[in-house]
């Protein structure tokens, strides 16, 4: 680790790593600070993604994809399964990686690009010197060490101290926060090619649990509820434990990962003078499903190309780098989490009994592509009395 970058990456997730890999791809020096002492652990995550978002990056590789999908399962508060075909799907609907060998791989990418890597090696505290963020003072095995850039990334994910020591409004209201619980578990009975969803406000209140194959007989078993919901004897842990000695009495549990997933909206503004946030840090995860690995690599990405863009034309404030604010705001990623934000806000408000006339009537649709969009499109169609509650959203979709 040298003292001075042209970028400087907090956070070696794939945020992070197409960031760093990015900006030497565009001729600058950079380097990724990561805390952890290994890339890629612990996973926080369900590890799915969509087989086209994934290829928008990175070819996919069978030593890192634990299985491949190609239909989804939704349960309704009382039951009654819906299941979404794999002709229905069209075989896009994804993959559930091995984020531990995923995120080695981005990183290892983005080093043989040509990137710094120091793990185990923390950002302290930021250096800012007139209001402009200018490096960061990193502790590594107890040595601080003065890292100064021209920008500095901050891809530090849904904790991010960083931006906030930089003086960024970060505060993520405790409703907005899924206090979430995932297991690993084998020796259960699943289909190896779907992901279940499981609704309701007894199995997962203003949330959603989840079964995600990794292979056969073995899959992520999590549960992400509201905070608000969190309590003594209610907790995350509690509804996913009481869900497990149903579903799957015999499984295993061979890991356990505890956190938390903001699912607001995005900071108001991720830019300041000398600085882009990215990922989970900017708080561009998915409201309505939590998934958040493609829009962290595309923000990673694009914060360093708009690093490099106005690092090559001498301007790093923050009126320069609004250019990336503005960009992801305006793309397809941007535009899905405004659309997904209201349609979570309106979902968490509704009864079991609710829930379950929606899932039970769209249960016969045909859909010629799986997406998101085209399920909410389909609630809608078939669902009239939707268009008068969703209001402007449910026109905006039609």
């Amino acid at each position: 680790m040298k003292s001075k970058y042209d970028v400087l990456v907090i956070g070696g997730g794939p945020a992070g790593a197409l960031a760093a890999k990015t900006a030497v791809e565009k001729g600058l020096s950079a380097c990724i600070v990561e805390k952890r002492p290994a890339i890629g652990a612990p996973v926080r995550c369900a590890e799915g993604i969509g087989k086209e978002a994934l290829q928008e990056f990175i070819e996919p590789d069978p030593r890192w994809i634990s299985a491949e999908m190609t239909g989804a399962t939704i349960v309704a508060p009382d039951g009654f399964v819906m299941q979404l075909s794999s002709q229905m799907a069209g075989s896009k609907v994804g993959y559930v990686l091995d984020r531990k060998f995923f995120d080695r791989e981005l990183v290892w990418k983005a080093a043989e690009a040509g990137a710094d890597v120091a793990v185990k090696s923390r950002a302290a505290v930021p250096i800012i010197e007139n209001g402009v963020v200018k490096g960061a003072k990193v502790d590594f095995c107890g040595k601080v060490t003065n890292v100064r850039a021209e920008v500095v990334i901050a891809a530090d994910g849904v904790e991010s101290k960083f931006s906030k020591w930089c003086g960024i409004d970060t505060t993520v209201p405790v409703r907005e926060i899924m206090s979430s619980v995932q297991y690993v578990m084998t020796g259960i009975e699943i289909d190896a090619n779907s992901t279940v969803f499981y609704l309701g406000n007894e199995v997962a209140p203003e949330g959603y649990l989840w079964v995600f194959p990794k292979g056969k007989n073995t899959a992520n078993v999590g549960i992400g509820i509201s905070g608000r919901k969190s309590g003594a004897g209610h907790r995350a842990k509690d509804y996913l434990d009481a869900f497990v000695k149903k579903t799957f009495p015999h499984g295993r549990t061979i890991e356990y990962i505890p956190g938390g997933v903001s699912v607001c909206r995005p900071l108001e503004c991720t830019v300041a003078d000398g600085l882009i946030i990215t990922g989970d840090a900017a708080r561009v995860v998915d409201p309505l499903t939590g998934g958040g690995i493609y829009n962290a690599m595309y923000t990673g990405k694009l914060a360093a190309e708009t690093a490099a863009d106005c690092i090559g034309k001498g301007d790093v404030s923050k009126k320069a780098l609004m250019v990336y604010d503005k960009t992801w705001r305006a793309s397809k990623m941007g535009k899905a989490i405004e659309r997904n934000y209201h349609i979570k806000e309106y979902l968490i408000k509704q009864p079991d009994t609710k829930l379950n006339e929606i899932i039970h009537s769209v249960s016969k649709i045909n859909m010629t592509e799986f997406t998101t969009l085209n399920l909410v499109k389909e609630i809608i169609r078939v669902n009239p009395k939707l268009m008068l509650e969703l209001g402007a959203l449910a026109a905006s979709l039609r």
